[in-house]
């Protein structure tokens, strides 16, 4: 999978080197960047892993020009698991921090998206499009419904995200028949600050670019937020059931910048 624009490549990781390369992007971004930590994470290596890696599929965006080193071309990375897979498995890995039983009894198919980061340099240009533009063949190709997956707030003091979690409560929880909700024992409300006291301004700059761009297409959150302490976020659920995208947005992903999406 490549995409037109001669710098960058787009694929799936299918060999072990690919994965490093995947994690090695990861570790610089969770790790070194924002002070995120884990059980399977090689410092030594430089990697930041887990066990979910190995059963899932990682779309990657490749610069060969940022460095002679192939573990760091890799410029861009998206965790994906379909429903199917996850089936096989017995488990997503979001059902660690929320019941997604609304979006697995809904009939429709699912494809769960994780781990995605852009290294610092490329932020702010073409870099993020491409791995949407990607990921939009991908999801149109194969028929999926409905994509979700967690998304972070950098840093576990909730009280530093309150208007903005507010804000994402008030105005784009995901429709009862899909709204997944954060698991009992660590469900964190998001309904910490009332609608008529959000400054909306600062509450959107508040909000990661990721999770905005979900919200732009269409994208809804789940009930509650998952403090995670051992990675340093305050994670919400997305939820983009992709009837709600717009055909605006539709056309903008489906230029064709990507030729082969498997």
């Amino acid at each position: 999978m490549s995409a037109e624009a001669p710098q960058f490549q787009l694929k799936f990781a299918e060999t072990p080197a690919d994965l490093r390369a995947a994690q090695r992007l990861r570790y610089r971004v969770f790790v070194e960047e924002l002070g995120s930590d884990g059980a399977l994470v090689d410092h030594e290596a430089e990697l930041e892993a887990d066990r979910f890696d190995p059963d899932y599929q990682h779309l990657m965006l490749i610069d060969p020009a940022r460095s002679e080193d192939p573990l760091e071309q890799c410029i861009g990375v998206y965790r994906l698991l379909t429903g199917e897979k996850a089936a096989e498995l017995g488990h997503f890995y979001s059902e660690g921090e929320y019941d997604l039983t609304p979006l697995k009894t809904s009939g429709k198919r699912l494809l769960e998206l994780g781990r995605s980061c852009v290294a610092r340099e490329y932020r702010g240009g073409p870099a993020l499009f491409h791995m949407w533009a990607g990921l939009a063949k991908y999801v149109i190709e194969e028929g999926y419904d409905v994509l979700f997956g967690t998304a972070s707030f950098f840093g576990a003091d909730v009280s530093r995200h309150a208007e903005a979690l507010s804000l994402l409560h008030h105005r784009h929880l995901a429709p009862v028949e899909l709204r997944a909700r954060a698991l009992p024992e660590h469900f964190q409300s998001m309904n910490l600050v009332a609608e008529d006291q959000i400054d909306r301004k600062r509450a959107m700059l508040a909000i990661p670019p990721l999770i905005k761009a979900y919200l732009r297409m269409g994208g809804t959150v789940g009930e509650g937020a998952f403090v995670d302490t051992a990675f340093n976020t305050v994670d919400v659920l997305l939820i983009l059931d992709t009837d709600m995208i717009s055909e605006r947005q539709r056309a903008l992903y489906g230029k064709g910048l990507v030729r082969n999406a498997k």
